[in-house]
C-alpha cells in the first residue's frame, strides 16, 4: 500500500473514533444526570453517598460482560473513574491522605475512590486519624502494612483510641526511585524518605551510597519536597512524585525485593460508613488483650480452630502500661455476617479484658 493510501485510511479511522468519542460523551453525561438523581434521593433518604461495596458490583458487572480487545484491569479503572466523577456531582468525598501530594497513600486513596475525591493532605497518619474522626474528612487511607518490613506501628495505636473503623483496603505495588534535581549519583549528601522506604532500599543504598547520611521523614513526597530545594539532597519516592516536583529519577525501582507491596486502610466513621455487607472474599480486624496468665494467648487460638476460621495475621503492640501487657492485632478470613465467624468472635470475645472489631471489609486484589 503506497503513503497517500495510508493516510486516506488513517484519517477515515480517526474521523470513526471522534465520532465514538462524541457518542461516548453523550452516554456518559446521560449517566451523570441520572446519578445527579440518584444523589437527590440518597441525600432525601439520609443514606450514604459513597458505597464501595456497589463500585465493586458494578465493577465486576461490567468485566464479566466484557469481551475485550479491552483487558479487565482497564475496564474496572475506566469504570472507576467514570463512577468517582459522577459521585462528585451527588457529593464530593472528602479523603484525608498523608501529604504532601505525591505520597503512595495519595495513590491508594485515588485507586479507591477515584480522581475526583477531594484529598487532604495531612503531615501525619496522626492527623489523618483526627481529620477523620473530627469529620473534617469522611474518610481517610492510613498505612497499615508492609510485605518486607511488616506492620506500621503507629496506625495500630492509633486505631485504639480512634472511633473509626475499617471499611476497605488497598494493596499497592510499591516502587521506590531516588529521585534528584541533577541526574546523577554524584555529590548526594543526604537521602531523604518515610522510615520504611529507607529501610525497604537499605541494601541498594549501601552499595550505591554507602557514606550518605539516611534521613527519614514524615512521608517520601515531603523528602521529594525538599529534595527539590537542595541539589546535594536526594529522595525515595514515586514517578508521581518526581512528576510533581519536577525531579529527575536517577535510578528506577530501588526497592531491596522486587515484590514490595503495601497495604493501606480505608477509615471512616461507623456513621459515615457502616460495615460492608459480606463479599466473596472478606477479612475482619480485631484487636484485643488478654489476662496475663500462662497459656492466654494460645486461648485466643482455640476458638478460631474449633470454628474453623483461618488467621491470617497475628501482631503483638505493648499497651504501655508499665505492667508488661499487650495488645494483640488479629486478621482471619471471613465476615461477622458469616455464622462460623460470629461463632469465633463470640467465643473470642468471652476471652478478652479487651476487644474491639476494627473491621470487615473486602479483601484488596
Amino acid at each position: 500500500m503506497n503513503a497517500p493510501q495510508q493516510s486516506a485510511d488513517l484519517g477515515a479511522l480517526r474521523v470513526q473514533i471522534d465520532a465514538l468519542d462524541q457518542q461516548l460523551l453523550s452516554v456518559l453525561n446521560q449517566r451523570a444526570r441520572v446519578a445527579e438523581q440518584v444523589g437527590e434521593i440518597k441525600r432525601q433518604e439520609g443514606s450514604p453517598f459513597f458505597r464501595p461495596d456497589r463500585v465493586a458490583q458494578v465493577i465486576d458487572k461490567i468485566q464479566n460482560a466484557n469481551q475485550g480487545p479491552l483487558l479487565n484491569q482497564h475496564v474496572a479503572a475506566i469504570w472507576r473513574e467514570i463512577m468517582s466523577a459522577c459521585l462528585a456531582l451527588e457529593a464530593p468525598q472528602r479523603v484525608a491522605v498523608l501529604g504532601p501530594q505525591g505520597t503512595f497513600c495519595e495513590q491508594a486513596a485515588v485507586e479507591f475512590f477515584g480522581s475526583a475525591a477531594n484529598l487532604i493532605y495531612c503531615a501525619n497518619f496522626d492527623e489523618v486519624f483526627h481529620a477523620t474522626a473530627a469529620g473534617t474528612a469522611q474518610y481517610g487511607v492510613v498505612g497499615m502494612e508492609n510485605s518486607t518490613e511488616g506492620v506500621v506501628a503507629r496506625s495500630l495505636d492509633l486505631f485504639l483510641r480512634s472511633p473509626v473503623h475499617v471499611v476497605g483496603e488497598v494493596s499497592l505495588l510499591v516502587r521506590h526511585n531516588l529521585l534528584r534535581q541533577v541526574n546523577s549519583l554524584d555529590g548526594i549528601e543526604v537521602v531523604m524518605a518515610h522510615p520504611q522506604a529507607l529501610a525497604q532500599c537499605q541494601n541498594w543504598l549501601t552499595q550505591h551510597l554507602p557514606h550518605v547520611e539516611r534521613r527519614a521523614v514524615s512521608s517520601n513526597a515531603e523528602g521529594a519536597r525538599l529534595a527539590a530545594e537542595n541539589p546535594t539532597w536526594a529522595a525515595l519516592a514515586s514517578e508521581r512524585a518526581a512528576a510533581q516536583f519536577g525531579l529527575h529519577i536517577v535510578a528506577h525501582a530501588i526497592q531491596d525485593e522486587a515484590y514490595n507491596r503495601t497495604r493501606f486502610a480505608v477509615i471512616c466513621l461507623p456513621q459515615t460508613l457502616a460495615m460492608p455487607p459480606a463479599s466473596s472474599r472478606d477479612c475482619t480486624s480485631l484487636v484485643v488483650s488478654v489476662p496475663n496468665r500462662p497459656g492466654a494467648v494460645h486461648d485466643l487460638l482455640v476458638p478460631l480452630k474449633n470454628n474453623g476460621v483461618s488467621m491470617t495475621r497475628f501482631e503483638s503492640r505493648p499497651a504501655k502500661s508499665g505492667q508488661w501487657e499487650y495488645y494483640f492485632y488479629i486478621d482471619i478470613a471471613g465476615h461477622p455476617s458469616q455464622p462460623h465467624v460470629a461463632a469465633a468472635l463470640n467465643e473470642l470475645k468471652s476471652l478478652c479484658a479487651f476487644y474491639k472489631v476494627l473491621g470487615a471489609y473486602p479483601v484488596s486484589e
